[in-house]
């Protein structure tokens, strides 16, 4: 029964965002993120999916934008004053100024209290002063890079207009100056109001900073916003306080801090609100099924706005007098210059503003609910109502502050009404909202006329093949905007180049670099070589044992190439789901299908060629502090998959689009700047462990545990590539480099291990003696087995790893082995 239209002041949650946040939080256990546990490593990895989720959603990557969380919009405003490089008045240097529009928010407004405590000048430019100043600065004065930061609002709140989004890139060149004086400019663009009701493209308009709340976009949940910092600046930005998880390290005894290096944990003091942050993914996956998207939301919202405007402006008293005041700078003609935000006054037949409280009870008599006051926008409410600075400070003595009841003083209006629509506004809204106004000021007779003279409305609105759809959800009718169309930007397929045996010319290269290959260490003894090869096409899921396989440029072919995700698109292993050892994966080269199968399932094919085409969405995923590309394989695997395991996931692949640069590694001393391309795997290409360390380590186990465990079961346990036969236990972590046939490798490192090895890799079930174990038989280190990696391929033919070939290794000068530099524990997956 009640009539929301306070959309720009906080959007309202669906029922089935709620539901779907609480079944994560009821499915899944979120620790502290600054904590290494297992709960703790799944909030941090979901929070790195929801950065991605944002930058995606305004059309943008982690190569050109830092999502900082905060706590709103305000505090985001806050953080920038707080840390922009200005340079203050009374240097050698021009000092730095900041300027903002007079239409905006008050706590736009407000960072000029920080620059002036920094000794820096605000400015305060009116709209139509920045639409004039169309000035260039003489070229002399156009080399001072002296920082100046512009702020305006994407939308007013006030009055919905939507201010140029060219301006951003006129003013960073310097075709449009907010003030004549020379230097570099910076933008900041409000985007708290805009983004609630329309796409923002950061791809073409790369504003500097980009503040936002999020509730105004889902009504859940609130206390929670985000600072988009581009990249370009970001290394600028100051910080003097630093909070918990935000120091790399500091004494506390001695002035000695050390930031970290990632710009979002050195800004993001404290713990963030990392339960809400986890429901942002919920918000985004619901209003993408609710409405299909931005485009279509601020069609919808805007149709509303103009179809109640058109009715609202034609609205008439017996005498001819109109029945509103309405405050607006377009004439809601075009979505790209005007959002779903009517403000106005109400008016009596003698023209006399009735005061907005007046209004508001009236409204809430009716179950409708709106916005009064001035809106956090003084400035926009002084350019509209014709209040001036004298006019303030009058109120003001008349015991009028912001917030309040006072709705006239002297007779004149002190603020406004506003209603504001949001995507689930419907049409029926906007007709018991004016069906309000002309039951309260006019009679019957006198309604009939412009409600019959309303613009003619058409049912575009979300297509009928929507899969979310179905003709009675389809959103209200809405008004033929233009016949513009968003084009949808296809996605680019490129296969995977299926593996072919080597042709004879192949093989006499292979026999001639094998005559060169890196001597062996060891004087005399047995040869070593290579016992048993594992691929692991599913990361975390059983291996594939073969003889003879195929090696790519990521390692052994298709190792790795697919992964298990939760209904957040986190990734899921063993460590969280250790049934995922009960999925048994195998390849079959000649028909290109991969097969997986598990106790009590049918089993299931998937293609091994690449199908990412225009139905494929490709999104962002985090492997272990890597970024990949990965596409989803489907409705039917992620069925079979959540029925094996009981809870929703999905399998996802990672993508063949070799434009991106994510998840690489630079392997120094391979060849120089040489970037080692990865599958979905956590550290290195191969995994590498030696029969003659299991058989040790196995002594020190079965002393502890009641059943000593197999020898085949050990081994599956360590989840390694290449299982080598050599003479002596350990002997591996001596090596600085190997060469198996053609193959050569460089050793990166140990591989330390974590939890999985205590999981039966055949039932699943977690014993944690094992790591105990190892411990123990290591003195207190975790480490077995070696991380490999090797050249990407030089020649058009691939190669092939067999079981028994030798194995020819190199000494390192030190033997002492140092394991890879990273904050994240590494863990074979």
């Amino acid at each position: 029964g009640i009539t929301y239209l306070d959309h720009a002041g906080s959007a309202l949650f669906p029922e089935s965002l709620l539901k779907a946040f609480t079944d994560d939080l009821r499915n899944n256990v979120y620790g502290n993120p600054h904590s290494q546990n297992i709960s703790s490593k799944l909030t941090y990895d979901t929070i790195e999916h929801v950065r991605y989720r944002i930058l995606q959603h305004f059309h943008t990557t982690a190569e050109d934008y830092t999502i900082i969380f905060t706590s709103g919009c305000t505090a985001a405003l806050k953080l920038i004053a707080e840390s922009f490089p200005w340079i203050p008045e009374g240097t050698k240097q021009p000092s730095s100024r900041f300027c903002y529009l007079t239409d905006s928010h008050t706590s736009v407004v407000g960072m000029r209290g920080i620059t002036a405590s920094m000794n820096v000048l605000s400015v305060p430019v009116k709209p139509k002063e920045i639409l004039l100043a169309k000035s260039r600065l003489p070229a002399e004065e156009q080399n001072c890079t002296t920082p100046h930061l512009f702020t305006y609002p994407a939308q007013s709140n006030f009055s919905g207009t939507k201010y140029p989004l060219s301006w951003i890139q006129d003013i960073k060149s310097g075709r449009l100056c907010p003030i004549n004086l020379p230097g570099k400019w910076f933008v900041l663009l409000d985007a708290a109001s805009y983004v609630s009701s329309s796409p923002l493209d950061l791809g073409v308009h790369q504003a500097d900073f980009i503040p936002i709340s999020f509730y105004k976009i889902f009504g859940f949940p609130t206390g929670l916003g985000a600072l988009l910092v581009n990249n370009r600046i970001a290394p600028l930005l100051r910080k003097t306080y630093f909070g918990g998880g935000t120091a790399a390290a500091y004494l506390a005894g001695e002035d000695f801090y050390f930031p970290r290096k990632s710009i979002a944990e050195r800004f993001e003091d404290g713990t963030v609100s990392f339960l809400d942050i986890i429901a942002l993914k919920h918000g985004f996956d619901v209003l993408e099924k609710l409405t299909g998207g931005m485009e279509k939301i601020k069609q919808h919202t805007f149709a509303l706005a103009h179809y109640t405007y058109t009715v609202l402006s034609n609205l008439k008293y017996a005498n001819g007098a109109p029945v509103v005041r309405i405050y607006s700078d377009t004439d809601f003609s075009n979505p790209d210059v005007q959002g779903p935000i009517i403000n106005f006054n109400v008016l009596d037949e003698n023209g006399q503003v009735l005061g907005f409280s007046q209004v508001d009870s009236m409204a809430s008599l009716h179950n409708i609910h709106v916005r009064t006051g001035c809106f956090c926008n003084t400035g926009a409410c002084q350019m509209h109502l014709d209040i001036s600075n004298e006019d303030i400070q009058r109120n003001l003595q008349a015991g009028h502050v912001c917030g309040d009841n006072i709705d006239l003083v002297d007779g004149r209006p002190t603020g406004s009404v506003r209603i504001s629509f949001g995507y689930m506004s419907s049409f029926e809204d906007a007709q018991t909202f004016l069906n309000f106004i002309i039951a309260t000021r006019l009679s019957n007779s006198d309604a009939e006329i412009p409600l019959q003279s309303v613009t003619k409305l058409t049912t575009e609105s979300v297509p009928d093949d929507h899969p979310s759809f179905n003709k009675a959800d389809k959103l209200s009718p809405i008004l033929q905007i233009s016949d513009r169309e968003l084009g949808n930007i296809p996605s680019e397929a490129e296969t995977t180049g299926s593996w072919q045996p080597p042709e004879p010319e192949a093989e006499s290269m292979r026999a001639a670099v094998s005559e060169t290959a890196v001597p062996t260490c060891r004087k005399g003894g047995k040869p070593i070589t290579v016992a048993k090869i594992y691929i692991y096409p599913i990361k975390s899921c059983s291996a594939f044992e073969v003889t003879e396989w195929p090696v790519g440029n990521q390692g052994l072919l298709y190792d790795r190439n697919w992964m298990v995700v939760n209904q957040n698109g986190v990734c899921m292993t063993q460590k969280q789901e250790p049934r995922l050892c009960l999925v048994n994966p195998s390849i079959d080269l000649k028909q290109k299908i991969m097969v997986i199968q598990a106790e009590g399932m049918d089993p299931i094919s998937l293609p091994l060629e690449d199908n990412t085409g225009k139905e494929a969405v490709i999104c962002e995923s985090k492997v272990c502090s890597h970024r990949v590309k990965t596409y989803d394989c489907g409705e039917r695997i992620a069925g079979w998959l959540s029925t094996l395991l009981g809870h929703p996931c999905r399998l996802i692949r990672q993508s063949t689009d070799m434009k991106s640069k994510s998840h690489q590694k630079n392997a120094k001393g391979l060849s120089s700047a040489t970037n080692i391309s990865l599958s979905l795997v956590n550290e290195a290409q191969y995994l590498l462990i030696n029969v003659a360390s299991i058989l040790q380590l196995k002594e020190h186990i079965s002393a502890r545990l009641k059943e000593p465990l197999e020898i085949e079961e050990l081994i599956r346990r360590f989840r390694a590539n290449i299982v080598i036969s050599a003479p002596e236990s350990f002997a591996e972590e001596e090596w600085a480099e190997i060469s198996i046939g053609a193959l050569q490798f460089q050793v990166v490192g140990p591989c330390s291990r974590c939890q999985i090895i205590c999981i039966d890799q055949q039932s699943g079930e977690r014993n944690k003696e094992i790591l105990q174990s190892l411990s123990a038989a290591r003195g207190r280190k975790t480490n077995f087995g070696i991380y490999l990696m090797n050249q990407p391929l030089r020649s058009s033919f691939s190669d092939t790893l067999l079981v028994g070939s030798q194995v020819l290794p190199v000494l390192k000068e030190n033997t002492e082995i140092q394991p890879p530099t990273s904050s994240e524990e590494k863990c074979s997956g």
